[in-house]
């Protein structure tokens, strides 16, 4: 063997810290994805979407907001909020009503067809507990870190 042609793999231990399945941005983006595909086929006949859903439960939870309290709650910007609420609209399941004092904000409000909507929508979090298969200390141990970790990453520069 020539020297300096030796190829790293027979040279260089491994490092553990890059194996894929220690990548905590690869096991955090795997069940993401497979929790809003389990809530996807539970959705559809709401006719609702996994992002129009979160909408309206901030709506059940907290009732009218202005459109920037809405993207706080949610972290999403106005031009992912916005289509999403015209849809909405559109559905009959919310109401946009601009403010006369200031034009600038928007108040989102859930319709009578919205608050109706609650009930069928109640199930869909049974159904996605059952499906996950955690028990609700194992779901209240994973929500609890996860807000731990999004509390950590709030001010990262994006």
């Amino acid at each position: 063997m020539v020297p300096g042609d030796e190829t790293l793999s027979s040279t260089v231990e491994p490092d553990d810290s890059l194996d894929l399945d220690q990548q905590i941005c690869y096991a955090l983006s795997i069940a993401a994805r497979g929790v809003v595909a389990v809530y996807k086929p539970l959705l559809a006949p709401l006719g609702l979407t996994h992002p129009q859903y979160l909408v309206m439960v901030a709506l059940w939870q907290h009732g009218p907001l202005h459109v920037k309290e809405l993207g706080m709650l949610l972290s999403l910007d106005s031009g992912t909020l916005s289509p999403l609420l015209k849809r909405l609209d559109t559905m009959g399941l919310v109401s946009r009503e601009r403010s006369t004092s200031d034009e600038r904000q928007v108040t989102v409000a859930l319709t009578r067809r919205g608050e109706s909507l609650r009930r069928d929508a109640e199930e869909v979090h049974a159904q996605v507990v059952r499906r996950l298969g955690l028990d609700t200390a194992e779901l209240e141990q994973l929500r609890d870190v996860l807000e731990r970790v999004k509390e950590s990453v709030g001010d990262a520069p994006r």
